[in-house]
């Protein structure tokens, strides 16, 4: 029984010791394919960062091109229309060189007076051209969006609150107000009746 159990029974001990180095063996070839696939997976994201990093420099390369063409583009269409506009003021100038030369020459009067109104007509056609027409102040109501004034008088003619007379005229660029009308704007005299309306805006004396 003895020899039974060391060759039948006894052996099998001798072939479980086996067993562990096997299993060692197993988990460092494991271990070691678990860092490569790590040390790939490294490398792939190394490689995605330099990928974006170069992408990122790129477009703001780019931008910083777009950026000096629009500035460009910019500086071009202002010296465009700075040249444009002094074009079209340049026949204007030509008319007051011929009033001048008018004037010197002792021409009559009517010619002088003929030559400036030409300048003046010169003057609101490259206004108008431009986008700006004239208000008409004289007899309106006073309105505090549209006139500015400079001064207060008795009327017997003009109801109260209403522009007499213009110091300068008012200009209007589009719908926008460019410049407001200087105005004297009547008090009311002791034949007019007192102003009546409600919600108007009153010039201050000055």
């Amino acid at each position: 029984m003895s020899k039974q159990f060391a060759n039948g029974e006894g052996g099998e001990p001798a072939a479980e010791a086996g067993a562990p180095e096997s299993s060692a063996t197993e988990s460092v070839g494991g271990s070691s394919t678990e860092t490569e696939k790590l040390a790939a997976e490294l490398e792939e994201k190394n490689r995605e960062i330099a990928e974006l990093n170069d992408r990122y420099l790129r477009t703001l390369a780019e931008s910083e091109n777009i950026r000096k063409r629009a500035r460009q583009q910019s500086e071009e269409t202002v010296r465009l229309q700075r040249e444009n506009l002094i074009r079209e003021i340049l026949p204007i100038v030509d008319n007051l060189e011929r009033a001048v030369q008018a004037a010197k020459g002792g021409s009559d009067s009517r010619s002088i007076v003929d030559g400036v109104e030409m300048v003046l007509r010169s003057l609101l056609d490259f206004l108008k051209a431009q986008g700006v027409s004239q208000l008409s102040a004289v007899g309106q109501r006073f309105d505090p969006n549209r006139h500015e004034a400079v001064d207060q008088v008795e009327s017997a003619e003009h109801p109260p609150n209403t522009v007499v007379s213009e110091f300068h005229r008012g200009y209007l660029i589009g719908d926008r107000m460019l410049r407001p009308a200087r105005v004297s704007v009547a008090k009311g005299g002791s034949g007019n009746a007192p102003d009546s309306g409600s919600g108007s805006a009153k010039p201050s004396e000055s």
